[in-house]
Order: C-alpha cells, then structure tokens, then sequence
C-alpha cells in the first residue's frame, strides 16, 4: 500500500489570520482549513486524515462511502483511496445527478459509483458490504460527510489548533462561527472547548466565556441539534455527564434558504465581496452560505467589539461551480 506523507506525519495547524474586509463592527478573523495541503483541503479532508489510520489498522482493501458523487467528502475520500491504491466504492442518491467539478474528480480518482433512490440506501449499503465479504475482500465503511467518532476527533484537534492560537497570541475569540452540515465539525469544536477548558480548570487557569455558533446549511433546528449532541456524547463517552452542557451547544437553522445546496442572491454577493476584499474563495453549499449567515447572525444579536473568529471548512471545486453559473446568466 503506497503511503500519503501528509495523513502519515499529521496535519499542520492550519492559518488562523484577521481579515481586512469592513464586515461589521467586530474585528474578525479566519481559520483556513481550506489550505490543509490534500485535495483543496477542508474539514473533509482533516477528517480523512484520521479515517486513513483506521483503514491501515485493519487492512481493508477497499474503501465505502456514502453521498452526493458531487460533494466534497467523497471527492476526497475518492483521492485518498487513489493515493493508498485502494478501489473506492460510493453510494449515491439518484435523486442527485448534479455534475459539478467535484463530479469529474469523483470519476478522475475511479471511484466506483453506485447508484440508489434515497430510500433505499441502508440496504443497498448492506447488500454492498456484503458482497465484498463473500467476494473475500476488506470493506471499510465510512458514514456520509465523515460522520462519527474520528470525524468528531479531527475537528476536536481543529479547537484545541485555536485555543493554542489564542495563548500564543495573546487573543480570545468571543465567538466562533462555521457551517454545520452532518454535525461532525460542530461536535467535534463542541468536545474540543470543553476538554480544553476542563483542563484548564484543573491548572487553576481562568475560562472565558465564548460560544461556538453552527450555521446549519440544511437541517432544521430540532434535528440539528439532537445529531450534534449525540455525537458529543459518542465521542466524550463517560466524561459526557461531568462536561457536557446544553448552552454550549448553539445550532440555527435561521439561513437554511431551502435547504440543501440553496442559497439567495445575497450570499453570492457576500462571496464576491469575501473574494474582492480578502482573495478567499467561498462556495455557496457550505461556506459562503454560513459566513453570510454569520453576518445576519451578528447584526440581529447586536454583537459588536468582539472578536469574532469564522472557520472556513473548505469546498473550493465549488466555488468554481458557482462562477460557472454566474457566467452563464
């Protein structure tokens, strides 16, 4: 099996740096993970790296997923699965045919992909896994958007890349906003601030108030949230009693627009003017949709004076996808 040098050494600690845009009354700030150095880098491929353990641990030789062909987390486990030269299987709804960029890269990494109407996905997954097994190979399952334990643990190391920020500088971010899709990432920040802070409480170290704010991208609120707490307490497992609490988990459904893949005119705008001012690119699924949310959010709280900290969790095939579209208006 060929190795990947980046997910064998680990993950550097991505840029934290203070935007220069006029946003609002705040000074605001960006985590690029969008610069992790695999396949446009991301959220999706921080998780990777800590799915790349697990597949070499037990020697699969073949790789499952499930999602969109389109979306970012099978573009990159379809790569990573090239790069250790396993075959890579995707399960797919059929109900999405979208062809986007990361479509093409989904087939340039010759994934296999199967396929399904959206109820009929858990079987068809089964009915998979099975096969290889009577087929004598390895398979190795991953939820879809990098759901579960491991997924949970790389956005837990994205938290504690920021408290490490905040003491070397000097610096503490008020409040830290991202989008939240499968919830991995949000539960992931979640059980990150509040293993840091028990730790600090145990050095006798102060904690200082701040909230972690998911912009959902599809989910309604209820739903949202009830999967990003249950992943904190899967992850947390007998610590989940003694840290977990309910404020901490802040979820708004607010800037759905629709749903899944919808967004206003609005958003395209803000990711022009995130792109004219700073020069990063933003995608309207994931998030551009959650920085302009952000913003809606700010101004209907009347935060100001804060230090307001915004993770940018990758997507960037899709930014071109949305100049495509732009251009053929």
């Amino acid at each position: 099996m060929r190795q990947i040098a980046l997910f064998e050494r680990g993950i550097d600690p991505t840029p934290i740096v203070e935007m220069s845009g006029d946003y609002g009354q705040n000074r605001y700030f960006i985590k690029r993970e969008d610069m992790i150095p695999f396949s446009f880098g991301g959220n999706k491929a921080r998780k990777a790296a800590e799915f790349y353990k697990e597949i070499k641990a037990c020697g699969a030789d073949v790789v499952m997923t499930y999602g969109s062909h389109s979306s970012n987390h099978c573009r990159i486990i379809a790569n990573m699965t090239r790069a250790m030269g396993l075959d890579c299987h995707i399960i797919s709804p059929e109900e999405n045919r979208e062809m986007l960029y990361n479509t093409k890269l989904v087939e340039d990494f010759g994934a296999v992909v199967e396929t399904c109407p959206v109820t009929q996905v858990s079987e068809t997954i089964d009915r998979r896994v099975e096969a290889y097994k009577q087929a004598g190979r390895n398979p190795y399952f991953i939820l879809g958007g990098g759901h579960g334990n491991p997924g949970t643990h790389a956005c837990a190391n994205t938290y504690r890349e920021i408290a490490v920020y905040e003491e070397r500088f000097g610096i503490h971010f008020d409040y830290i906003f991202h989008a939240s899709g499968t919830g991995a990432t949000q539960a992931g920040l979640v059980s990150g601030k509040l293993l840091v802070e028990a730790r600090r409480g145990e050095n006798d170290q102060p904690v200082k108030e701040q909230k972690i704010i998911g912009i959902s991208i599809a989910r309604n609120e209820e739903r949202g949230r009830e999967v990003v707490r249950q992943s904190i307490e899967d992850y947390l497992g007998e610590q989940y009693e003694s840290l977990y609490r309910e404020e901490e988990l802040i979820f708004t459904d607010a800037y759905c627009m629709g749903g899944y893949g919808k967004y206003t005119q609005d958003v395209r705008k803000t990711i022009e003017e995130v792109m004219n001012k700073d020069g990063i690119p933003m995608d309207s699924t994931y998030v551009g949709k959650a920085f302009y949310g952000m913003k809606c959010y700010v101004e209907e709280h009347q935060i100001v004076g804060r230090n307001i900290l915004f993770l940018h969790t990758g997507g960037t095939p899709l930014f071109f996808d949305l100049m495509d579209k732009m251009g053929s208006r």
